[in-house]
């Protein structure tokens, strides 16, 4: 399959139209306009500092119901513990940050360039994005940011600081949006640690025609920011 060149206009090949490692497109920006689509159309960036914009659309990808979230027994202990605070949508500047830095700093290297970060956040201020977050006190410990188009989350990226500070993130954010009647949360690529959380693989096929229904049905989830929520424990 051959790797397409964006223009000027924020429109995408068909996704079925990616190449075997899922690499669809290259180019264009990270505007509003083209990321909303691309996401419409269950494509999203991914890319490396010095790169060009690369889009992606992988076969299969790697989905979570929320009805079919499974949390272990240890997990649920230390919930029970109570010694993490969660909150939406309360530092989701610090969180994209640390999603970059801490990869960083594990020698992993990020994709999450200064030009990703802006985009995102614009997307935050305007409602689309969402960050949950994991505190010990007032230390922010863990936390996960992703895209929510009608009645689908696109995870993005996630961090800890401390042991199982993401997990808590995790599941209180499938929790709250089992509740909001969510149907599916974009999980990307094919995962081990998302698929011990219940996440399973299905074909692209499969999730690009499901994704146009469930993103022009409403959910339950409040318009704009998510600050004045209190997370599903």
């Amino acid at each position: 399959m051959p790797v397409y060149l964006l223009g000027s206009r924020p429109v995408f090949p068909p996704g079925e139209l990616a190449e075997k490692s899922g690499l669809l497109a290259i180019g264009g920006d990270l505007s509003k306009e083209r990321l909303l689509k691309a996401y419409r159309h269950g494509i999203f960036p991914w890319y490396n500092p010095g790169e060009p914009i690369l889009w992606w659309c992988p076969d299969p990808r790697l989905v979570l119901f929320p009805k079919r979230l499974h949390v272990s027994r240890r997990l649920k202990r230390t919930i029970r513990k109570g010694l993490f605070r969660v909150t939406f949508d309360m530092a989701f500047p610090q969180v994209i940050r640390y999603c970059a830095q801490i990869r960083i700093e594990q020698g992993q290297g990020t994709w999450l360039t200064e030009e990703m970060i802006r985009a995102y956040t614009h997307l935050h201020e305007l409602g689309y994005v969402h960050s949950v977050e994991t505190w010990i006190d007032d230390q922010l410990v863990g936390g996960l940011y992703g895209l929510c188009l009608g009645r689908v989350f696109f995870g993005e990226s996630m961090f800890y600081k401390q042991t199982n500070a993401s997990k808590i993130a995790f599941v209180a954010l499938v929790k709250q949006l089992e509740d909001w009647d969510f149907a599916l949360i974009d999980c990307q690529v094919v995962t081990s640690h998302l698929i011990r959380f219940g996440a399973t693989p299905i074909p692209r096929k499969r999730f690009l025609r499901m994704l146009p229904k469930l993103i022009n049905q409403s959910s339950k989830a409040p318009q704009g920011l998510w600050k004045c929520i209190t997370p599903q424990g």
